[in-house]
């Protein structure tokens, strides 16, 4: 009914009218108000009366500056467009983090964002990759003599080695930070003697400090100067990072399908998010500490870069609260840690599972969007 009404009305207007002037034109009801402003004058300040005491002194809440250069000027002046709001945020996109010894980055990115440009930072610089378990955050190199490396690494790490003729491995792990899509980057290297072929194992906190921290502040300076030119993330890699080594669909010991995955409870958390983002319904609702994602199978996803156009805001007929709740059909995705792996059920509410039809639907869909 809303549409027709909307409909109707905008028919009525393009009938009825022979030209656009009055609509869009410089006296029309659409024209453009970015120059009002220049007519603007300014008035007297507020006066109080005389013998009326106030307990607060009355201020101006917008003042004009002081340093307007013509406050005369005429005719067209182009207003220069404000910088990307990312441009002020990617200064402190990473930061330096100190408790003792120990230093790692401070990324504010979730780990699967992170790890490609960690990744592509050692592989830029001369470092051979030995091992990658994108699941756990976490790869290594191999032993490599410090001229192996790109000069101005091997420049930097000579002279914090503690013999320039050896060699060096390194680890780097990246995990979740504190806070949501947030992440932690620490690096752990050994040093072996020249012409030794011993292994040597990596220590579990940070020893060897001077590698360390020549390789985190390195890692740091080029993950800034990334983030200052614009630099993009590897959506590719992104998805092979939290990507579950094994997923398979089967049911409990009740006949309810469950989703089992092959990951650690933050890996998973993180895939399924992603593949529920790129599902078809909404997402209405999560609770990280309880393992849950609250969806709604009665709304469509929504699409953050589709904007409705002119005529839809004006004559659109948007639904409701009303008409939203009547028609919602609303779930639970509930994750749990079972041994090295973990189960996605879903449930009608913390008493009641889901229709076994609707529970299979929901995780065929995130199984789909794993991959």
């Amino acid at each position: 009914m809303k549409r027709m009404a909307g409909l109707s009305a905008l028919a009525l207007v393009i009938s009825s009218t022979s030209g656009c002037g009055w609509l869009w034109g410089e006296d029309g009801y659409f024209r453009d108000r970015g120059s009002d402003y220049l007519q603007a004058t300014q008035t007297a300040p507020m006066q109080t009366p005389q013998d009326l005491t106030l307990a607060k002194r009355l201020d101006p809440l917008l003042p004009i500056p002081r340093n307007v250069a013509d406050e005369h000027a005429t005719g067209e002046f182009e207003v220069p467009r404000p910088l990307p709001l990312q441009a002020s945020a990617e200064a402190s996109d990473f930061t330096l983090q100190k408790n003792g010894p120990a230093r790692w980055i401070l990324a504010q990115h979730t780990p699967a964002e992170v790890w490609p440009i960690a990744h592509q930072f050692f592989e830029d610089n001369g470092f051979r990759i030995a091992d990658e378990r994108p699941q756990t955050g976490e790869f290594t190199t191999t032993w490599q003599h410090f001229d192996e490396l790109s000069g101005s690494m091997a420049k930097r790490l000579t002279t914090s080695a503690s013999s320039a003729d050896g060699q060096t491995r390194v680890r780097v792990r990246i995990e979740p930070g504190v806070q949501r899509n947030t992440s932690e980057v620490y690096v752990t290297s050994v040093e072996r003697p020249a012409g030794s072929t011993d292994d040597v194992n990596f220590p579990s906190s940070p020893a060897n400090t001077g590698i360390d921290s020549a390789l985190v502040d390195e890692m740091l300076a080029s993950m800034s100067r990334s983030a200052e030119k614009g630099g993009s993330i590897s959506l590719v890699a992104a998805r092979d990072f939290d990507a579950p080594s094994r997923v398979s669909l089967s049911e409990d010991g009740s006949g309810n399908p469950v989703l089992n995955v092959g990951a650690d409870l933050d890996r998973a958390w993180s895939s399924v998010g992603r593949a529920l983002d790129h599902g078809q319904w909404k997402v209405e609702d999560i609770n990280r500490s309880l393992g849950l994602y609250y969806i709604n199978l009665a709304e469509k996803a929504e699409n953050k870069d589709e904007k409705p156009g002119f005529f839809s805001r004006m004559f659109g007929s948007a639904p409701t609260k009303e008409e939203i709740e009547a028609r919602a059909d609303r779930y639970q995705v509930r994750l749990s840690k079972v041994g090295d792996s973990v189960q996605v059920t879903v449930e009608k509410n913390i008493n009641t599972v889901a229709p076994a039809d609707v529970a299979r639907r929901v995780l065929s869909v995130i199984q789909d969007n794993l991959g």
